[in-house]
């Protein structure tokens, strides 16, 4: 008798390690997203942003039996489709996502407009994580004399960039454990990202806490 396969609750397809390691530390703290602890497996996609757009299906299509849920994440900027809304992308893989064998069992999270909006929190842990604790001007006037943001709970409008120039001012390199600790510390209660707030939803939907 074949021993039947153990499925697990979730594979998550990301564009980069950046993304694939924010969403390890954001699953790690399963209650504060309002879901319970998941059996969860992780995978970047070679092709990046418009991999996950155009070929997420078929790299996920031999796992549809394999896991309860799928999540795909990418960048709207960058995609190869700016052109598009947020939603126009995650409606696009969605429906390839659903043809492809995964019914109504998958999504896709099209961050506006990068990964980096979600590192922009308030929080001091950011200072502390991105080098910038102590130092003069704080994190928040430096943005606004920058002219990142024009007040001082603004998020970036090229976060990217922002976080870029300010990782260099305090001599870090860019690596991916950064994302990591940010996402296992800052305070996800008051993000009001639209990405964030559906991630924080299906989440709760599939696997309620």
């Amino acid at each position: 008798m074949m021993k039947q396969l153990i499925q697990k609750d979730l594979v998550v397809l990301a564009a980069d390690k950046n993304m694939e390691y924010t969403l390890k530390g954001l699953l790690l703290r399963h209650q504060s997203l309002g879901s319970r602890q998941l059996m969860v497996d992780f995978y970047t996609h070679p092709e990046h942003d418009p991999g996950c757009l155009l070929r997420g299906h078929d790299f996920l299509r031999s796992m549809t039996k394999s896991y309860a849920h799928a999540l795909v994440v990418l960048d709207r900027d960058g995609c190869g489709q700016e052109k598009c809304s947020a939603q126009d992308l995650e409606s696009q893989i969605e429906n390839r996502l659903k043809f492809s064998g995964w019914d109504d069992r998958a999504t896709a999270i099209a961050i506006e407009p990068e990964l980096e909006i979600w590192v922009w929190s308030n929080s001091p842990h950011v200072d502390r994580i991105i080098g910038w604790s102590g130092k003069n001007p704080d994190l928040r006037t430096w943005l606004m004399r920058e002219g990142f943001i024009r007040t001082r709970r603004a998020k970036p409008d090229q976060p990217k960039e922002a976080f870029e120039q300010a990782l260099k001012i305090a001599g870090k390199a860019r690596s991916s454990s950064l994302f990591h600790q940010i996402a296992r510390s800052v305070s996800l209660e008051d993000c009001v990202n639209p990405a964030f707030k559906k991630l924080k939803d299906i989440l709760k939907n599939w696997f309620p806490g």
